[in-house]
């Protein structure tokens, strides 16, 4: 178990890795291998790349992403990450994005109206 200290800096350090790739996919670009290699480099702060994401199933993604001890709000960011990389590339990673969502429903114990809708669109 990490103490206090460090889980507040592993946290502030996954919030920054999210938000990074967040910002590289929120402008609608046509993806060349310069952008891909930069997204590579930020997914490598989470122990994976695009081929590992593609060749993860949604339960080795989830327990990957609980080894790396994100929150509830850094799964949904993160989840929010893979709806806009499908959007705006040649990937589809929009199931394992609601596998994702549904996970944060059924263990948060918490409802939430905004992942509920995030599912919908996504279906």
């Amino acid at each position: 178990m990490l103490n206090k200290g460090l889980r507040d800096q592993e946290s502030i350090r996954i919030d920054n890795v999210l938000k990074k790739l967040m910002s590289l996919v929120y402008v609608p670009k046509f993806w060349n291998l310069e952008d891909l290699l930069y997204l590579e480099n930020e997914l490598k702060d989470l122990a994976m790349n695009v081929e590992s994401l593609q060749q993860f199933t949604e339960e080795e993604l989830i327990f990957h992403l609980q080894s790396l001890h994100l929150d509830w709000s850094q799964l949904e960011l993160f989840g929010d990450f893979l709806v806009s990389f499908s959007k705006e590339s040649q990937f589809d990673f929009s199931q394992k994005a609601i596998a994702i969502y549904n996970y944060i429903q059924q263990e948060s114990k918490t409802f939430s109206f905004g992942i509920l809708n995030k599912i919908a669109s996504l279906k």
